[in-house]
């Protein structure tokens, strides 16, 4: 008997007789599954399924998205059927079948639900009763015609309103599987007291009374009914409503209350107002998500209180009270014992009404400031307008100074930088522009107004970085504003110059001070430097290109200063490097003082470049030394290319042996390349148009000087340029007698010479590369 296979521990003829029986158990198994297979592929696929292998076919549409558009239009047809049949064929009746049949239709279609309902078609009975409930509004219509024509109309429909919606939500009280009949209950509720007011007569005040009214009622349907909040359909409509109806009653009293003419008019919106603040702030404390309502709660309570002032106050004033009746809304803030959205809604109410005081009062301030600028037009010619008749009003000052100490206040409460940063802008505004609201003479105009300065200077030293960065640009802006009106009269910029540059030069060297804040004071002082230097060339009586000589004195006054201005010093050598380039420009239509100029120019640069961090300058100076003497060279007429370029080259040929002593390896290129092609060049150009012989041999001669200076020296530039500047010099000596030979010759001889020679060297092309090869080993080996 053959031997079990490996991992078989059972003897063959048992493990034979087990296989058996499994096998057996799968075809059972297996019969049993095909059966049930051919039984599912015979059944409807219901809803989305698909039977194995029998392909989908697309729908249109689900049954229950079918079935509502089939309701949905069964019962518009209705309604319009029931209106067509109200209002067209009503007349054809009399007034026993008007009745019977409206009675019995209506009826019939307030009851079929019901039994709908029981039988589980909820959407069939949805449709039914919009149906009934349109039913309901042609009866209440069809009374008015028939038993009611003489009375109002708008009263009968206030009346008519009231009951549909009391019958409404009776009937959804009685289904209450039903979901139309009560959000609809809650819609048509909201008309009967604002029409109402109508029907009377009643002025806006009366209807926003009305609107405020009803708002309260869907208010507390929405926080106080239980139940409301969990069905959506009627919290929805009863929260929109509440909060449409409450903004309509808002608007109107504002309306009424900017319209008022006195104190006594303004009365009744301010109770309206008073009013609407107490539902906004009810509805925040018992709901916490209407932070908006507490918001608009605390807006209405400062228009009723300040609304019968505001008649006998002139707008810049009104603005103050409002601001002033504002501020303690910002007291919320540190309120523990109210409700989180009362809280922040008081707050932000009373910021949103002390930023538009802010922006209300900054714009004429700003304004005010705009003004001065006029005077440009006519300096030290002491046109300044009249005391008071350039500055915002008082209102505007006050109105400034008391936000920003809000905004102090809020800063110190919150421990946020930005509150603290308004505060300095809106104080320096205010402070900087009371002296002329008040109208006060020019000169305590411009005292206060450098007192202001000078504060928000000292503010930009020792405080923060936020504040202390905004009162950096409030002093800037300040002094700036102030310069501009300071040159009205001579006295007047000499002694405001004077000042802010001794300020911003001390704010410069003041260490403990933020090196931003150190920097604009330091470019700032340079500045005013520049400025009474210029005022003095005014004084004096010079031109203005004769500005530029006094103008240098601030550049030289800033390199000699050099390390001494420590961590200013930067910035100080940008801005006055500004004002050089400034005193460059002035004298530009005066060639011999402009060549003057580039002149001093080039001393302060190179006095600078004496120093090791600033060897840079050196450039500088002997591109302003440069064109000094060409612009005096150009003013004296002189066109020779020489006197224009040698000097250039004996500057670049210094700089450059002084390079070669301090790196032997630096490359000749780099070191007299630029100097020598400078004149080379330029003077090769001028002797091939010059006709006559003296240039070309002056030129020829140097050439030749340079190229034996740079084989002996092993210098590669010298000797290049030289020799091609050589050859080119003598091509150009060489060119009239070369044409003369060449016409004398016949014409068949130049070609015969040409291919003798590509003969000759193609006989020698190896020898003539090694040759070419040794050439440039060699000329590589110079330095």
């Amino acid at each position: 008997m053959a031997t079990p296979p490996p991992g078989s521990p059972l003897p063959p003829d048992r493990e034979l007789v087990l296989i058996e029986r499994e096998l057996a158990q799968l075809d059972a198994r297996r019969g049993y599954l095909l059966a049930r297979r051919d039984w599912l592929l015979r059944l409807p696929a219901p809803g989305g399924w698909v039977a194995p292998g029998v392909p989908a076919r697309p729908r249109e549409a689900s049954a229950p998205s079918a079935q509502n558009v089939l309701l949905t239009l069964g019962a518009v047809l209705l309604a319009v059927a029931a209106l067509a049949f109200t209002l067209v064929s009503w007349g054809s009746m009399g007034i026993a079948g008007r009745s019977a049949v409206l009675a019995v239709v209506t009826a019939a279609a307030l009851g079929a639900p019901a039994p709908l309902l029981r039988r589980g078609l909820r959407s069939t009975a949805e449709s039914v009763a919009a149906v009934a409930l349109l039913l309901t509004v042609l009866d209440a219509y069809a009374v008015y015609v028939v038993a009611a024509p003489g009375v109002d109309a708008v009263a009968y429909a206030a009346g008519a309103a009231a009951v549909l919606a009391a019958l409404w939500a009776g009937y959804a009280r009685a289904l209450p599987g039903l979901l139309i009949p009560l959000p609809v209950s809650v819609l048509t509720a909201q008309l009967p007291l604002p029409l109402a007011a109508v029907a009377s007569a009643a002025d806006p005040v009366g209807v926003g009374w009305a609107l405020l009214a009803t708002a309260a009622l869907d208010a507390a349907l929405v926080l106080l009914a239980p139940g409301v909040r969990a069905r959506a359909s009627v919290f929805g409509p009863a929260a929109v409503s509440a909060a449409v109806l409450a903004a309509g009653a808002l608007l109107a009293g504002l309306s009424q209350s900017a319209q008022a003419g006195s104190a006594a008019a303004a009365a009744g919106p301010a109770l309206l107002l008073a009013a609407c603040a107490a539902l906004g702030v009810a509805v925040a404390w018992r709901e916490p998500s209407a932070m908006a309502a507490a918001v608009a709660g605390a807006l209405a309570a400062v228009a009723a209180l300040g609304g019968p002032a505001r008649p006998a106050l002139s707008r810049e004033w009104t603005v103050v009270v409002f601001l002033l009746l504002a501020l303690p809304l910002l007291a919320a803030v540190r309120a523990g014992g109210l409700p989180a959205a009362v809280r922040r809604g008081l707050a932000r109410a009373g910021a949103g009404v002390a930023a538009l005081a802010a922006v209300s009062a900054l714009l004429p301030a700003v304004g005010s400031l705009v003004f001065r600028i006029g005077v440009l037009g006519e300096v030290w010619a002491a046109t300044t307008p009249p005391r008071g008749a350039y500055g915002p009003g008082p209102a505007a000052a006050v109105t400034l100074l008391v936000a920003a100490a809000a905004a102090g206040w809020l800063a110190r409460a919150l421990r946020r930088p930005e509150p603290g940063v308004i505060a300095v802008v809106l104080a320096w505004a205010g402070l900087f522009t009371a002296p002329m609201a008040y109208g006060l003479p020019v000169a305590a105009v411009l005292a206060g107004q450098l007192a202001v300065t000078a504060a928000a200077g000292v503010c930009a030293l020792r405080i923060g970085r936020g504040p202390g960065y905004a009162a950096a640009v409030c002093a800037a802006l300040g002094a700036l504003n102030l310069s501009v009106a300071a040159l009205d009269g001579r006295t007047a910029t000499f002694a405001v110059f004077g000042l802010l540059g001794a300020g911003c030069a001390a704010g410069a060297a003041y260490g403990p001070a933020a090196p931003p804040t150190r920097a604009g004071g330091a470019v700032l002082g340079v500045g005013y430097a520049a400025g009474t230097v210029a005022a003095l060339g005014a004084l004096w009586g010079l031109a203005v290109s004769w500005w530029a000589l006094p103008l240098l004195a601030v550049p030289a006054a800033v390199a000699a200063l050099g390390p001494r201005l420590g961590r200013v010093r930067i910035p100080a050598e940008c801005a006055a490097a500004v004002v050089g380039a400034a005193a460059l420009l002035l004298p530009v239509r005066e060639s011999a003082l402009s060549a003057l100029v580039c002149a001093l120019a080039g001393v302060v640069c190179a006095g600078a470049a004496l120093r090791a961090d600033r060897r840079g300058l050196g450039w500088a100076a002997g591109a302003l030394f440069v064109a000094a003497t060409w612009i005096r060279l150009a003013a004296s007429g002189v066109a020779a290319p020489e006197a224009y370029t040698l000097p250039v080259t004996v500057l670049a040929l210094a700089v450059g042996l002084l390079r070669r002593r301090r790196d032997a390896q630096a490359s000749s290129w780099t070191a007299y390349g630029p100097g020598l092609g400078a004149t080379l060049l330029p003077s090769l150009v001028a002797a091939w148009g010059d006709p006559y012989w003296l240039r070309p041999l002056l030129l020829g001669l140097a050439a030749l000087a340079v190229t034996l200076l740079g084989a002996h020296r092993r210098l590669q530039a010298p000797l290049l340029l030289g020799g091609g500047a050589l050859a080119a010099v003598a091509l150009h000596e060489l060119a009239p007698y070369v044409v003369q030979v060449v016409d004398a010759l016949p014409r068949w001889l130049p070609p015969a010479l040409a291919g003798l020679l590509l003969l000759v060297v193609g006989a020698t092309y190896e020898k003539r590369l090694r040759d070419a090869r040794r050439l440039r080993a060699a000329l590589g080996r110079l330095g």
